[in-house]
């Protein structure tokens, strides 16, 4: 894909259909044919890897390639990568022990297909490969320094681990409707959610020779666009269209989890988004990035989605 940044931006939904369509080819060969993997546990693997979805963090690494005014080729296996730490993620967090959701994307869950053992060990499997996939970057692409690689191994284990997400998700376990405060929510949100999210953006834009300053102004973006994100989802669990969401809605009130809407309401919770939304794209564009379309596209994308 090349950059083009005095060419009229396509419409957003074409250019996630686009990238979508590429990760999705990736991701079919993305685990070597040639390894000794039992056929379970690679069947297992695929069936979450390849079940469709927007893509969302890979059009976010790609975008934030475009948005540095850096090739965005080598960006596309640290956008496989994150979309393997997505997987692994939701693999684990409908397990009984968690979410405990029996449907995703309109097609029952992981452990209800392969058993909960099967679907630990897909998500372990799938975490562990993104590293690999990472690993491998300098060699497929040979303009990526080797240690442009590892700045993202090393970024991409710390917002996926304790510090991040897994740190995100506990606290998320650990909260409860009434015990929880909207400060308690906003850690869990931010790392939950948002981690990820500055994690692909920061990704695709280090292995396309972003600067300090880029990589500044990316970390805020996503902040902001991560944590609207997820309290859309939260609006979305209370008023979403459940053929549209691909799961069951009110599942958060069921399991007495903390939300926006619980807290603040559900104006309120809107008002939060338009205004997070405001805070993304400000960052982008006062921030060095010769190219910020496709992000301020993204953000504005992203506050009117339904599912």
């Amino acid at each position: 894909m090349n950059n083009a940044h005095s060419a009229p931006l396509e419409p957003i939904e074409h250019f996630i259909s686009d990238i979508a369509s590429r990760v999705a080819d990736e991701l079919t060969v993305i685990v070597p044919a040639s390894w000794d993997v039992p056929a379970k546990l690679r069947e297992a693997m695929a069936y979450s890897l390849l079940a469709g979805g927007k893509r969302l963090r890979p059009a976010l690494a790609i975008a934030a390639a475009e948005a540095v005014g850096g090739s965005t080729e080598p960006a596309f296996p640290a956008a496989c990568a994150v979309e393997l730490i997505h997987t692994y993620s939701l693999i684990h967090d409908d397990l009984p022990a968690m979410d405990d959701d029996d449907f995703r994307r309109g097609r029952p869950t992981n452990h209800k297909v392969f058993g909960e053992a099967m679907a630990i060990l897909a998500g372990d499997a799938l975490l562990t490969h993104a590293f690999h996939v990472l690993a491998a970057i300098p060699e497929k692409h040979p303009s990526v320094p080797a240690a442009a690689a590892l700045r993202v191994v090393k970024e991409l284990a710390a917002y996926a681990g304790a510090p991040g997400m897994v740190g995100g998700q506990a606290a998320d376990m650990l909260g409860e409707q009434g015990a929880t405060t909207l400060n308690e929510l906003e850690y869990i949100h931010l790392h939950k959610t948002s981690d990820l999210i500055v994690a692909s953006l920061r990704s695709g834009a280090i292995v396309s020779g972003a600067t300090e300053a880029q990589l500044d102004a990316l970390a805020v973006f996503g902040r902001s666009v991560g944590l609207a994100f997820q309290i859309q989802d939260d609006i979305l669990d209370v008023v979403g269209d459940p053929a549209k969401l691909g799961k069951s809605t009110n599942s958060d009130a069921a399991q007495q989890k903390v939300t926006y809407p619980y807290l603040i309401g559900l104006d309120e919770s809107r008002r939060k988004v338009a205004e997070l939304t405001a805070e993304a794209k400000a960052a982008v564009m006062n921030g060095e990035l010769p190219a910020p379309g496709r992000l301020l596209q993204l953000a504005d994308y992203l506050l009117s989605r339904e599912y």
